[in-house]
């Protein structure tokens, strides 16, 4: 049975470095696909995979292919679809990475969507975990590209704004889905611990706070060097929060 696990948050917050780390850990579990969602595209860095082709390309491509009915004849349209997603994937030991891509432009329709998500749909029966690097704006999710999500953990930093946002990322997923499992909040890049007010900010929007992460002083570093993110020191505060987490959510 596959698990899969969202992380949603504003630009900023850290939810790559987070999926990163927490796809990391659940690779030495179980068969993980890591889905970057994100239009920038960067969770292949933060775990050092190459990148080759998103998702976007595939469905903008295959649009045009059947506006210009240049597709092969006797193959079914979703077996062509489903061979292009596959040829974009990104395959090691334990870890697949899928890119997404740019959200659909004005030549995509409903049709080529609905397509998408059979075929997703039929990728992910394969894993044990599926973890999804969310854009901000939740487009996959919203459109509903990505399949049901298990756990939606929402990320913030230690401001009411942020806060906010991640209640509103909330309530968008829970209204625009059929199946939503628990939905956490985890506070990132905390100095000493969190205000009173930002506690009180999350109480008042209804949100579970699972965990709060003290800033990482070893990230910084390996930014600047260009290495894998995943490669964190073990004891560092950003390892040690996704492992509590993990640990609550019994992933």
């Amino acid at each position: 049975m596959t698990t899969a696990i969202a992380i949603a948050g504003k630009g900023g917050v850290g939810k790559t470095i987070i999926a990163a780390l927490l796809i990391d850990l659940l690779s030495q579990k179980g068969i993980v696909l890591a889905v970057d969602a994100d239009p920038s595209a960067n969770l292949n860095l933060a775990l050092g995979l190459p990148l080759e082709g998103t998702v976007g390309g595939v469905r903008e491509e295959m649009v045009k292919d059947i506006q210009k009915q240049s597709l092969p004849t006797g193959v079914p349209m979703q077996d062509i679809l489903q061979g292009r997603i596959r040829a974009t994937l990104v395959e090691s030991d334990k870890v697949d990475l899928l890119t997404m891509g740019r959200p659909e432009g004005p030549g995509c329709y409903c049709a080529a969507n609905h397509m998408l998500r059979l075929s997703i749909g039929r990728l992910t029966r394969n894993y044990d975990y599926v973890v999804i690097d969310c854009e901000a704006g939740m487009e996959h999710i919203s459109r509903q590209t990505a399949g049901d999500i298990d756990v939606l953990l929402t990320i913030s930093d230690p401001t009411v704004r942020g806060i906010t946002a991640a209640a509103a990322m909330k309530e968008l997923i829970q209204e625009l889905r059929t199946k939503v499992g628990g939905v956490y909040l985890m506070i990132n890049r905390v100095k000493g611990g969190p205000p009173r007010e930002i506690k009180e900010a999350a109480d008042g929007l209804g949100l579970h706070l699972i965990a709060t992460i003290l800033e990482d002083p070893n990230l910084a570093d390996l930014e600047v060097k260009g290495i894998p993110l995943i490669q964190l020191p073990p004891d560092s505060p950003l390892q040690l929060g996704v492992r509590e987490i993990a640990d609550k959510l019994k992933l």
